[in-house]
């Protein structure tokens, strides 16, 4: 009986190493920082995710603002996730004030780098204008640390593997 057990069980085992070893071994920890301008307005609701080398939208990484009937004018990233919220996956902190930085760190596989991968920031302040994409950057070896520079709201975008 006992060597039938573990005869059924090794298949298993086997299985199941194979499935968590690649991915444990090929992702690491990476922060992500996003720096405000002074733009003189309330707090900014900021959507940090992830796309495809054809633009397309992979994953949340972070959503900061918690009030999700606002969630629509960060507007690219809220079209591509279809206004889903089970494509949240990267929840959250409160909105990010102007002249600050948010800085945050998820697990991000090395196979993203130099394959066509970006980070992207869409940005929304109240009584202000929208700014999908307000900053993007390629996933790359030789950016790491280096700064990107936003379009209204995000001052710079940077990213470092820890």
């Amino acid at each position: 009986m006992q060597s039938t057990s573990l005869y059924t069980l090794l298949p298993v085992a086997a299985v199941t190493a194979a499935l968590l070893s690649p991915s444990m071994a090929t992702a690491r920890p990476v922060t992500v920082t996003t720096t405000l301008k002074n733009y003189g307005g309330d707090g900014a609701y900021l959507a940090l995710y992830l796309t495809d080398p054809a633009g397309a939208y992979v994953r949340t990484l972070w959503v900061a603002g918690k009030k999700t009937k606002y969630y629509k004018h960060l507007t690219d990233w809220y079209r591509a996730t279809g206004g889903n919220r089970s494509h949240i996956d990267g929840i959250t902190g409160a909105s990010v004030g102007a002249g600050r930085t948010l800085k945050v760190t998820v697990e991000l596989a090395d196979a993203l780098l130099d394959a066509g991968y970006r980070l992207n920031v869409d940005a929304a302040a109240e009584d202000m204008q929208d700014s999908p994409r307000d900053a993007a950057v390629p996933l790359t070896k030789a950016g790491v640390g280096k700064p990107s520079t936003g379009r209204r709201y995000v001052a710079d975008l940077t990213y470092r593997f820890e």
